[in-house]
């Protein structure tokens, strides 16, 4: 298809700079539950991430996952709630109670008008789709259960959020596949720059151990067989990379418009000042082989915030651990910010979480500013010759950065980018 030209003079508005306080944190995650946890997991060499085999993928060229560890979601929420959410929803909910709480604040007392939620989701509740689709084929129609719906929608994880802190602000879920959780962090920032409310819940909640869904995976041959040793299967940017792995998880920031913030005292993790996303209609299931889209949106990105390539100290990538998009989307980076910032994938300790996967790494890209500290990537034991990027491996490194970027692409050619400040 050929692009059309525009042939008006229009001019595209100027923005001033704005930078959304990120006041919270909430991660539920394979590495660990809790922000401190999570970024222990993730930076220390010795932590061992929850992936294994699971029964419900047995006899699939790819039959294991991540998983989060230890975690009761019944007891945490009570039987009653937790019966009324899908999985993805419930570890939703937790991140979501424990980034309210880290920001200090307290839903009995705020304007509950002025709040908003904005969750990305790829799949919402599918595996309750897989099970209730068993139940019909096997056991009939009066055996299907009558919260399909309301379990399953992509919206259930932003909607049992809002209900559960008792939000009335605007309620959004977004599902651009795996940028998801990255959009939605971009949304919340649009939101509070137009003055739509002054604070709002954002990133992303997945969860799906759907036997479905990953035979798909494996027939696409998007995911690693690496069955014999499922802890080192997911090796973003090593020679013998040969797949991602599928993990599941919630990761939710709490941003606020900084007057806000500023005039209740709140302490500042860090700002989002900059947010740019792009199509690259070019393949349902493959990226732009020249990174042209994601390039984009990570331009867009920059110009939002206001900052130059050579301010940016440290990339979070989507670094999937595939052998297409691990190439495409280094080339890019170094393309757009040279060779100089220190890049890093954590997908091989929390697993590719999907839609999920973006509110997850935005929230580490936080810790990692706050801390001044890079995460390693994992299992990188052969770094590919051809990734043109100086990719941090082994052990996390210090280092004195003040800009940090994350970048997210998706199936459907769905790319965004972020710009996060001290």
């Amino acid at each position: 298809m050929t692009a059309r030209r525009a042939t008006s003079s229009w001019t595209r508005p100027h923005l001033e700079p704005f930078a959304a306080a990120v006041t919270g944190i909430g991660l539920v995650t394979a590495a660990g539950v809790g922000a401190d946890a999570a970024w222990h997991g993730v930076c220390d060499p010795a932590a061992v991430p929850s992936v294994q085999q699971q029964p419900e993928l047995e006899g699939l060229p790819c039959d294991f996952m991540y998983t989060v560890p230890g975690l009761d979601t019944r007891a945490v929420l009570g039987v009653a709630t937790q019966r009324l959410m899908d999985r993805f929803a419930q570890l939703a909910v937790i991140a979501a109670r424990e980034a309210v709480a880290d920001a200090g604040l307290d839903p009995s007392v705020w304007d509950s008008g002025r709040v908003a939620v904005v969750i990305g989701s790829a799949h919402g509740g599918l595996p309750f789709y897989d099970q209730q689709h068993t139940a019909l084929t096997e056991r009939g129609a009066r055996r299907v259960s009558p919260k399909l719906a309301p379990l399953t929608v992509v919206n259930g994880a932003a909607s049992s959020v809002a209900m559960d802190l008792g939000v009335h602000g605007p309620s959004q879920a977004v599902s651009t596949a795996c940028s998801s959780g990255t959009v939605a962090i971009g949304t919340a920032h649009q939101m509070l720059r137009s003055g739509a409310c002054d604070i709002v819940v954002a990133g992303g909640a997945e969860s799906v151990c759907s036997r479905l869904l990953i035979a798909s995976a494996c027939q696409m041959k998007a995911v690693s067989i690496r069955r014999d040793d499922p802890g080192a299967a997911c090796r973003p940017f090593d020679t013998h990379r040969d797949g991602f792995v599928v993990g599941e998880g919630a990761g939710l920031l709490v941003m606020e418009h900084p007057e806000h913030a500023r005039a209740r005292g709140a302490v500042v993790r860090a700002h989002v000042a900059g947010y740019g996303a792009s199509s690259d209609a070019h393949s349902a299931v493959a990226p732009d082989p020249d990174g042209l889209g994601i390039e984009r949106a990570l331009r867009t990105a920059l110009a939002d915030a206001g900052v130059g390539a050579g301010d940016i100290g440290h990339v979070n990538a989507h670094g999937t651990s595939t052998v297409a998009n691990d190439l495409i989307e280094a080339t890019m980076l170094h393309r757009v910010l040279g060779g100089h910032p220190l890049v890093t994938s954590t997908k091989a300790r929390t697993g590719h979480a999907l839609g999920a996967a973006g509110g997850i790494e935005t929230a580490l890209t936080v810790l990692a500013l706050q801390r001044q500290l890079v995460p390693p990537t994992a299992n990188l034991d052969a770094p590919d010759p051809g990734i043109p990027v100086e990719v941090v491996s082994k052990e996390a490194r210090s280092a004195a950065f003040d800009c940090a970027v994350k970048t997210s692409l998706g199936f459907g050619g769905h790319n965004a980018a972020l710009v996060l400040t001290k």
